[in-house]
Order: C-alpha cells, then sequence, then structure tokens
C-alpha cells in the first residue's frame, strides 16, 4: 500500500485513539513504554501488523539524526518512561517551568530515539494528547501546517536531538500561551 493510500486510513485510526485518550480510557495505565506500545499498536495493527506495537528492528536515518539502534531501544524506552515518571509531580505542581521542560522532553527525547520503523509522530502527538489531559491541560496544536512553522519546530527537534530542549520548551509556550490569550497559561 502506498503512503498516499495509507495517510487516510492512519487518520481515522488516529482519531478513534485519540478518542479514547480524551474519554480518560487510559488514565489508569503508567507513563511507560508499554503505553507507548499499546498506542502505536492501535493506530497500524491492521494495517502493518508485522511490526505493529514493536520497536523498530531496522536502523533508520531521519533527516541528519542516526537514531539509537535497534537493540538499545528497550532499555532507552524503559529509561524514557522511567524519566517521565520521575520529572511528573514537577510538571503537574502547577508551576510553568516544570510543566514546559516536561512536555518538551516528552516530545523531544521520543523522537530522538525513533523507537518505531514509522508512524513515530503520530504516536507521539497522541502520547502528548495523554499528558495534556492528565495535566488537565486542553488539547493544542502539535503539527504545524504552515512552511514557516514547520521549520521553526524542525529545528526545535534537532536542538533536542543535542539535549538543547529550550527551542522545543518556547515551543510548548506559544502552545499553551495561545489557549487563554495571555503570555503564560496560569493553571
Amino acid at each position: 500500500m502506498s503512503y498516499t493510500e495509507l495517510a487516510p486510513l492512519l487518520a481515522d485510526r488516529v482519531t478513534i485513539v485519540e478518542a479514547t485518550i480524551l474519554a480518560g480510557e487510559y488514565a489508569a495505565q503508567p507513563l511507560d513504554e508499554w503505553l507507548i506500545l499499546d498506542l502505536h499498536r492501535r493506530i497500524c495493527v491492521d494495517l502493518v501488523p508485522e511490526w505493529a506495537g514493536k520497536w523498530r528492528d531496522i536502523e533508520v536515518t531521519v533527516g541528519r539524526l542516526k537514531p539509537a539502534l535497534p537493540f538499545q531501544l528497550p532499555m532507552l524506552m524503559r529509561d524514557y518512561g522511567l524519566d517521565l515518571q520521575a520529572r511528573w509531580q514537577a510538571a503537574a505542581s502547577g508551576e510553568m517551568e516544570p510543566l514546559l521542560e516536561f512536555l518538551a522532553f516528552a516530545e523531544g527525547r521520543f523522537l530522538t530515539v525513533h523507537p518505531f520503523r514509522d508512524f513515530n509522530g503520530r504516536t507521539i502527538r497522541l502520547f502528548l494528547t495523554e499528558l495534556l489531559r492528565r495535566l488537565d491541560l486542553p488539547r493544542v496544536t502539535m503539527a504545524p501546517a504552515e512552511e514557516s512553522a514547520r521549520q521553526i519546530y524542525f529545528s526545535a527537534l534537532e536542538a533536542a536531538d543535542q539535549f538543547d530542549w529550550q527551542p522545543l520548551i518556547s515551543l510548548w509556550n506559544e502552545r499553551l500561551s495561545g489557549l487563554d490569550g495571555d503570555s503564560t497559561l496560569t493553571r
């Protein structure tokens, strides 16, 4: 199946999974690698059953990024989940700085590891939707449509590949500040 044929099917599945997230169906699950695997599996299991919900078993290159080797993924994703859990209390405290850092880390680190053969972007956007729901924050636009905004986003992701979270922190501040019209979101 070509990507053009696959894209609308994926979009339908993402919409269904997003609805289950917003309904709170994942609320009891820990923020860990098993939740991420389940999200990925649910959006593509009938489309690519041989690798849906499984860490990639091939080497990939994403732009200028050479993500981790396949054998490293189980430990990296376990560590990712533990890092998120360790940062959760500060993120949920109501203070803006740790919240923004948490969201930037969640997005940037996941995309640097690039754990799946494909659909990493869709999976992280669903996972971020769950994080926003748990933090009692409204949904935000995460995938910019306009080319100039996309370039800013990709630059922020490249910075995150080097463990520089500041550009993504700034993007998260913009994403959240647009919700109430102020320069910072009050929680």
